[in-house]
């Protein structure tokens, strides 16, 4: 009896601890997802729905790429990606912190031939140009997931911080995709910058969510522009998906041109190679210089983002002078080695006789005087 009895308080105490336990990790999983109903963003309800609705690419309740391209994953018998991910030999971080530089003043120039470059890192950049400050798909929050515990981390830090932006005549959204659309990111800026927001229809639901006030949320439909601080800003045609949750396609995506009076920039957001290019180029070109993305791709979606060789491509369908890649570099979000999307642009670039800046995270990019292409990467791949 007395060693039952000395026993019991034992698995009495035990029970308590595990239970205590478990009580404690679903209070931490709770905390940790504290954040996650905000960061699925807005749904299209009112005004916002009804125009979305008026909109040639909307039907059936979502919008649509041009001609019906699908971006949904292509089959491939044999290929488990899964596996691949996790037992695959694929190089997919650097050997080595990547280099990154902070950027100072830009160079003394005429205003109304500015144009300079500055890229964050993946699809984040500063376009300053004749005078104005255009921001592109920043997302400075170390995931990009609706969770701050899982979700692709990043590669590098921002080598600036949000408040060391210099005023900004626009910020300027591709699609609501997490690498491209961030929470934490839109919140802080609309605190610290007067700027607007000018996003495809439907995004400033996100927007709106997130405490955005409604006069700086500016939505556009593809071929219909804003102007901003001296520049027009049009959306244009891409060939891409959305959605932050399990529902897709209810917000559209979109490319964009930035038109000054002398100088033009076009920036691809996500996109897959498809035939609009030609189209952009012919209505809006020639441009000055091209963002184009060039990672994140593989057989399996070749339909919703670009190859490198596809973004030389489609840098000469329109028209462009110099190419900058983006989209690359940040974030882990594809199955290739971290430096193959650059190492084959290079080569593309080179075979084809297109002018190319490489630039270091936060390395200004004079776009009439670009640095030559080093390699960089390369020596810490």
């Amino acid at each position: 009896m007395r060693e039952a009895t000395g026993q019991e308080p034992d698995r009495t105490r035990g029970g308590r601890v595990w239970k205590l336990a478990g009580l404690a990790a679903v209070a931490g999983l709770a905390w940790a997802a504290r954040d996650v109903p905000a960061q699925l963003g807005g749904r299209l309800t009112g005004a916002r729905a009804e125009r979305a609705a008026r909109s040639p690419r909307f039907r059936d309740g979502t919008f649509h790429n041009p001609a019906g391209a699908s971006a949904t994953m292509v089959a491939d018998p044999g290929r488990n990606l899964l596996r691949e991910l996790v037992f695959g030999k694929q190089k997919r971080r650097p050997g080595s912190p990547v280099p990154l530089v902070r950027p100072g003043a830009a160079p003394a120039a005429d205003p109304a031939r500015e144009l300079n470059v500055v890229w964050y890192g993946h699809a984040s950049t500063l376009v300053e140009i004749e005078g104005h400050r255009v921001l592109l798909d920043p997302v400075w929050s170390d995931r990009c997931s609706p969770s701050g515990l899982v979700g692709p981390r990043r590669i590098h830090e921002p080598p600036v911080r949000l408040t060391d932006l210099p005023p900004l005549d626009a910020v300027l959204i591709s699609h609501d995709h997490y690498d491209h659309l961030d929470m934490d990111t839109v919140r802080t800026l609309a605190d610290l910058q007067s700027a607007p927001f000018v996003v495809p229809l439907g995004v400033g639901a996100h927007l709106a969510r997130w405490g955005v006030p409604e006069h700086r949320i500016v939505e556009l439909d593809w071929s219909e522009s804003h102007r901003a601080g001296g520049l027009t800003l049009t959306a244009t045609a891409a060939q891409h998906f959305s959605g932050r949750g399990l529902r897709r396609d209810g917000t559209l995506w979109s490319s964009w041109t930035i038109t000054g009076t002398h100088r033009k920039v076009f920036y691809t957001g996500d996109s897959g190679y498809f035939d609009g290019y030609a189209a952009i180029g012919a209505e809006h070109g020639p441009f000055d210089v091209t963002l184009m993305q060039i990672g994140a791709y593989d057989r399996a979606w070749p339909h919703i983002h670009m190859f490198p060789e596809e973004a030389v491509a489609a840098h000469l369908d329109v028209r462009g002078g110099l190419l900058v890649p983006v989209h690359w570099g940040t974030f882990n979000l594809a199955l290739h080695d971290w430096s193959e999307p650059v190492d084959r642009l290079w080569a593309e670039a080179k075979a084809r006789d297109v002018r190319l800046a490489v630039p270091r995270p936060g390395e200004r990019v004079v776009v009439d005087e670009p640095p030559a292409v080093d390699g960089w990467w390369q020596s810490v791949a």
